[in-house]
């Protein structure tokens, strides 16, 4: 973590930033966002007919990683800063009404929505619970797998939130999640700054670094892949993935 980086700043202009992504998709953001996006990054179309409209517009994900979460029927899954609920949905779908899904989030707008279009749809086999990543508010081993997209980046406590998600899977469960990470150390002056901390872009750790986190944890990293399809729009973050290597990638491992 940036000794310079005023953390109490970051959360407010990441709840703020992601308040208007609840309240307006067609906002504009340093990212993108919506079904084209999802799509090209790789969810199944067939999966998104069944999504909320509401969700699959408000999706803010990085990657597609449910291949390596190997999602079961009857299995329990936490999504880890679950926004809008896109992923809460295609879990859903996965693990079928015999599972369950439960979302965490730090943004009253995201888990309301997600709320509402869980009810609204009849997806009775998920939940959200408005909570932090870095201290999760669940029992010990609850859990078949842990996923999370492209909102670990935004925790300055991301050896806490690996922990967290260690302590919360059963024996053998999995971790997938999409995230950004750099190829190069982010200099003081990006890691600083909170507003591309909550574009996704000051927060992220350098790859080898991220992996280390990961196993530091107690997990094994199984697979990890860029996401090639995934781009920054705005110029500002566009500039600062051109100049240190700041990249999508997709990572699964095992407990």
């Amino acid at each position: 973590m940036s000794e310079s980086l005023d953390t109490e700043k970051l959360e407010r202009e990441v709840r703020e930033m992601y308040h208007e992504v609840a309240e307006s998709a067609d906002g504009e953001f340093h990212f993108e966002m919506g079904g084209e996006l999802a799509e090209r990054l790789g969810y199944d179309p067939r999966d998104l007919e069944y999504v909320p409209d509401a969700a699959i517009e408000s999706f803010a994900g990085v990657g597609y990683h449910f291949d390596l979460a190997r999602l079961q029927a009857g299995e329990d899954v936490l999504d880890l800063g679950s926004g809008s609920g896109m992923d809460l949905f295609v879990a859903g779908l996965h693990v079928t009404e015999t599972g369950t899904v439960t979302g965490v989030d730090m943004t009253d707008a995201q888990v309301e929505n997600a709320r509402d279009l869980a009810a609204d749809n009849g997806f009775h086999n998920v939940a959200v619970r408005h909570g932090y990543i870095e201290d999760l508010p669940f029992e010990d081993a609850s859990f078949d797998a842990v996923v999370s997209n492209g909102v670990i980046n935004l925790s300055a406590e991301k050896e806490q939130v690996f922990e967290e998600a260690h302590r919360v899977l059963k024996p053998g469960g999995r971790l997938a999640v999409s995230d950004i990470v750099s190829e190069q150390r982010l200099p003081e002056r990006i890691k600083s700054d909170a507003d591309l901390w909550a574009a996704c872009i000051g927060g992220a750790a350098q790859v080898d670094s991220y992996t280390d986190r990961i196993e530091t944890a107690g997990f094994g990293v199984d697979a990890v892949r860029e996401n090639p399809a995934y781009e920054f729009i705005s110029e500002r973050a566009a500039n600062a993935c051109q100049e240190y290597g700041v990249k999508s990638v997709t990572l699964g491992a095992s407990k």
